[in-house]
């Protein structure tokens, strides 16, 4: 009888462990560049108490039915290829902050990576001998210079879809190489449908979730525009028992930045730094108390922090904005 209420307790910890967080995930999107980092370029990530970069190593397609993913080659970016990215990587540990590998598909015209999706069988089983070969090099990476995380893929609905046998097998392949903890980075609203999350230790989100039709919402409106989302995201994470990470996050600084996160089309370049601001604001309040999710990664960061971002700037970068401030303060909070 003593031994069986012990294992009920061993399970319970089990299960508790797998809820709590006792240390949140404070990243950056660390993205690549045509040259190699140094240490001036890591201290800003530092400076705003970050203790995770995100690392992007990209691989190309010509278009959404294209199956050859060209990757690591000679005419990428630096900071794209495997050189590049355990370069970035080395300056990064040297201050001590930890990784996570984020292996990337660009699609020329920048199509979206969701829509990826060939039109015959031929076709499925060469995607799927290039896509492993993509995300084996990186997973063999993130092996050598022991990354506390790796990404298997970011926003592939349809190829998950239509060829789910593969990605389970994928898995198990990838595990056999790396042995740390492993997410996949679904979009906002694909999270719901990816069909591995039990074999993965977080359940990845690119958080990018509509929370205010305003043209600078309060922190008060976005607040109350994440509660329907919110409760949907909590039912994922007790559903499988895995904390929640929001592999992406951010906000442009534009008009309208809570109504469609997502966008990134350049006609919209009315700067206004209080709507990411508030957005950003209500994001940290909604979820980084929570014990169930594990932190998450802003959108994006750059190198040469003096040259990128500003007040002029209407892309996602917080770099030398209002939010940056907010940023260094949510970072520097004790972990829940």
């Amino acid at each position: 009888m003593k031994r069986f209420k012990f294992l009920i307790f061993l399970s319970i910890l089990s299960i508790q462990s797998c809820k709590t967080q006792t240390n949140k995930i404070n990243g950056v999107s660390f993205v690549a560049s045509g040259k190699a980092i140094n240490q001036t370029d890591v201290k800003p990530v530092v400076n705003v108490n970050a203790n995770y970069a995100a690392i992007m190593p990209f691989g190309f397609i010509r278009n959404l039915n294209d199956p050859e993913i060209n990757h690591n080659t000679d005419r990428q970016w630096f900071g794209e290829t495997r050189a590049g990215a355990k370069q970035y990587i080395g300056e990064l540990r040297k201050r001590g902050v930890k990784i996570m590998i984020k292996p990337q598909i660009w699609v020329w015209h920048g199509e979206f990576t969701g829509f990826i999706e060939m039109k015959n069988e031929a076709d499925w089983k060469t995607l799927e001998a290039s896509y492993t070969s993509f995300i084996l090099e990186y997973a063999d990476l993130a092996n050598e210079v022991k990354a506390e995380l790796f990404c298997i893929g970011t926003e592939l609905e349809k190829f998950i879809e239509n060829r789910p046998e593969y990605w389970s097998n994928l898995i198990e392949k990838i595990k056999a190489k790396y042995k740390g903890k492993l997410t996949y980075a679904a979009n906002w609203d694909e999270f719901k449908r990816t069909p591995f999350w039990t074999k993965l230790d977080y359940i990845g989100v690119d958080a990018y979730f509509p929370v205010s039709d305003k043209k600078t919402p309060s922190v008060v409106d976005c607040l109350e525009g994440w509660k329907k989302h919110k409760a949907v995201i909590y039912n994922m994470s007790q559903k499988y028992q895995k904390p929640i990470l929001f592999t992406e996050y951010g906000y442009r600084s534009v008009d309208f930045s809570g109504k469609a996160p997502w966008v990134s089309d350049r006609s919209m370049n009315q700067v206004n730094l209080e709507a990411q601001t508030n957005t950003t604001q209500a994001l940290f309040e909604t979820f980084w108390k929570e014990e169930w999710f594990a932190g998450g990664f802003i959108w994006k960061w750059f190198h040469e922090h003096d040259k990128v971002g500003g007040e002029d700037n209407s892309r996602f970068t917080p770099q030398n904005k209002p939010v940056e401030a907010l940023l260094r303060k949510q970072y520097k909070l004790p972990n829940e």
